[in-house]
């Protein structure tokens, strides 16, 4: 009788600790599923008791470590209004689904399965353009693909939102859209760079790599290089992306991004690994603002191109600085390695001395290229200073690492590497400052 009672009271310690259909399908609904669903890029459905169970230790482990849903920021520094971490309890419920042997519980408690809208989730676009071409992703490794095509636009466009629509959901996993314009918005590269600066890199099917023997600059926040154009500044760089869970890029009809007539489109697309050759054809979905607004979002595509990584160096550090000459609003921040990136720093020195860090990426993935988003703007004064760091691992102890004996300086292509920011900001009004200030109280 006392082995029945104890029998009894192990049941109900067991049913009342959480499950599957009442407790942990909520949190994967809400955070996961985005991405962990049939037919999207993760490697396995969350959606139901069934597909989630064989992974219940995977999911415990990942979740208690931070590593999903991705982010990356150091959450000593900043708040972000596209933060996608876990609540504290609701990494406790799921450790404690697993530990109490994942049961799935009553059925009746399931919530809804989320409805997906598949393709253009913001409406039938205005304006598309594709890669140009059905891409054969080949099986093996992972590839990064670029591809540059023209908009023939002959009159400039304000856009409000835009949309990646990929073409082959089960081996795109992010792309990245850039305008490839010159300084007088036609066709060429950024800031007649090429031009500019040709003797010191080679070209090959429209990718720049600088040349081996070109000037070296670590720290370019000690100053320049005499003789060689610095081109990083007030450019539009990226124009939107796509990452596992991310929604569309909606700019508002207020705040809407400019593309001049003549500009072209370059796409990076990460696909990844596949056992069959899959096809692809992928596009942008560009939708038009009702009018010229009063203040457009911009980017500042601040980079350090003329940097040396030594063969095997664990820890080599990269700056890059930059005084703002006018008032500014920040909005957010993306920072742009390759696979040996290691970790990024935003500093901003204000004019009066006082130093604060805006974001700190103590982790950096080349697979996870995300775009971190202030809850409020950030006001920046005319004369304030930002310092960007940035730390590479070109060593043995990098898995990520393409070859740890090679010397590795900027190129486009992903072995090679890059010092990148993208910075979205608005131009500051007399109100700013005032509403910056409230807006820093309440934090």
């Amino acid at each position: 009788m006392r082995m029945l009672a104890l029998g009894f009271m192990a049941a109900s310690v067991a049913l009342a600790g959480p499950t599957f259909t009442k407790d942990v399908a909520p949190i994967l609904y809400k955070n996961c599923v985005g991405c962990h669903r049939p037919g999207d890029i993760a490697p396995m459905s969350l959606l139901d008791y069934k597909s989630a169970r064989p992974w219940a230790k995977a999911i415990r482990e990942a979740v208690a470590a931070r590593k999903m849903p991705p982010w990356f920021a150091d959450p000593g520094f900043g708040a972000f209004s596209n933060d996608p971490r876990l609540q504290a309890r609701d990494i406790e419920t799921i450790k404690a689904w697993v530990d109490g042997g994942s049961p799935e519980g009553n059925p009746r408690y399931l919530p809804p399965k989320p409805v997906f809208t598949e393709g253009w989730k913001l409406g039938k676009p205005d304006i598309v353009i594709d890669i140009g071409q059905d891409f054969v992703v080949p099986p093996g490794n992972d590839v990064y693909q670029y591809f540059t095509v023209p908009t023939n636009f002959t009159e400039g466009k304000w856009i409000r939102a835009a949309q990646i629509l990929p073409g082959n959901r089960r081996v795109v996993h992010h792309v990245h859209v850039s305008l490839v314009l010159n300084r007088n918005g036609t066709e060429g590269d950024a800031g007649g760079f090429r031009q500019q600066s040709g003797r010191f890199w080679d070209w090959k099917d429209g990718l720049s790599r600088l040349r081996m023997d070109a000037p070296v600059l670590n720290d370019a926040c000690a100053g320049e290089l005499p003789g060689v154009p610095d081109l990083s500044g007030f450019e539009e760089g990226s124009f939107t992306a796509m990452l596992p869970g991310k929604p569309p890029d909606n700019f508002g009809d207020s705040t809407p991004k400019w593309i001049p007539a003549g500009a072209k489109l370059r796409f990076q697309i990460h696909y990844a690994k596949v056992d069959q050759p899959q096809t692809d054809r992928t596009s942008v979905g560009f939708y038009l603002a009702s009018g010229p607004p009063a203040r457009p979002m911009r980017r500042l595509d601040l980079r350090n191109r003329y940097f040396l990584i030594p063969a095997g160096a664990a820890n080599h550090e990269v700056k890059r600085c930059y005084e703002f000459e006018a008032d500014k609003l920040l909005v957010s921040i993306t920072p742009h390695m390759h696979y040996r990136g290691k970790d990024a720093r935003y500093e901003l020195v204000r004019p009066d001395g006082r130093r604060e860090t805006l974001l700190l990426v103590p982790h950096y993935s080349f697979s996870w290229q995300l775009l971190y988003r202030f809850q409020q703007p950030v006001y920046v004064e005319k004369g304030s200073r930002m310092i960007v760091t940035f730390h590479y691992d070109n060593s043995a102890n990098n898995a990520s690492n393409p070859d740890s004996s090679q010397v590795v300086r900027w190129g486009d292509r992903s072995e090679d590497e890059m010092m990148t920011s993208w910075m979205e900001y608005l131009d500051a009004t007399p109100s700013s400052q005032s509403w910056s200030k409230t807006a820093e109280a309440r934090r």
